[in-house]
């Protein structure tokens, strides 16, 4: 019996604060998914086919909704899904839906949310910065609203954020790592993660832009590719997976380097739930 996985797209971007496009991602991504990327593994020496049996959707009319209105939506539909689910943003907002969703089928606390992200997106509001504010609910302050869910935070790949964020995770003693010269050893992260469940978020301008230059706040300096995928590797090996998204895809003219490697993360993310 194969294992079932489904892919869900969240194509949104109302509070994009800078470069914008994160709606067209999850169809892009997709796209890559079915039509491009190979079905077999080449780290773990097999065909996902072989064993998993991976559908994918659009939440439909979203676009339009408050954020709120489409987190709430993005739950629902969530909820919906027996599969492991890979949600696809959109912009990072949408990843409080399958947050909410699962922070009421288990304790949040027993779950750390591995975040690789340029920022830290643990702005209480955006009013400090937004001449218009959308307040609680915006691309910044998602991962806020996660901790006060009550779920544990491990933020990796941060090389910009505000003092008040800052001022949050060290009242919160919330272990950033950030990304310098020196990168942090993998075994190192994997130790600070103090839960055996992991839901693992990935905003792509975690990852430095020479890979993923199609996002709508690119900074420099992040992660390397093959260290995104040995962490992710280990993140498997040690801890239990329960949900993963991957956002703020923005897809560029003449150049579809982004959307491919969210694919071959998705790919890579399937393969080492399942194989």
């Amino acid at each position: 019996m194969k294992h079932k996985v489904i892919i869900l797209g969240a194509g949104y971007e109302k509070t994009c604060s800078f470069g914008k496009g994160a709606s067209n991602g999850p169809k892009k991504v997709i796209e890559c998914f079915n039509e491009q990327v190979e079905s077999y593994d080449r780290f773990s020496k097999s065909n996902l086919l072989n064993f998993v049996e991976i559908r994918s959707k659009q939440i439909e009319n979203i676009k339009d909704l408050d954020p709120k209105e489409m987190i709430e939506a993005v739950k629902n539909e969530y909820e919906k899904n027996k599969e492991f689910t890979i949600l696809i943003g959109g912009e990072h907002t949408v990843s409080l839906g399958p947050l909410i969703a699962i922070s009421k089928k288990f304790k949040s606390n027993d779950i750390t949310i591995v975040q690789i992200d340029a920022h830290l997106d643990l702005r209480d509001t955006d009013e400090d910065f937004n001449p218009i504010p959308f307040g609680k609910y915006h691309h910044s302050t998602v991962m806020r609203r996660a901790h006060e869910l009550g779920f544990n935070l491990v933020p990796i790949g941060i090389r910009l954020y505000s003092e008040s964020e800052l001022d949050y995770a060290k009242k919160n003693n919330i272990k950033i790592f950030e990304w310098n010269r020196i990168t942090p050893k993998i075994h190192e992260i994997i130790s600070s993660i103090l839960t055996k469940k992991v839901y693992l978020t990935i905003d792509v301008d975690g990852i430095d832009p020479c890979h993923m230059p199609g996002t709508g706040t690119p900074v420099q300096g992040g992660l390397e590719w093959y260290y995104t995928i040995e962490l992710i590797q280990e993140i498997f090996k040690n801890k239990e997976v329960i949900g993963a998204d991957i956002t703020e895809v923005a897809p560029q003219e003449n150049n579809s380097l982004t959307e491919f490697g969210a694919a071959q993360l998705c790919h890579i993310i399937i393969a080492n739930k399942f194989k």
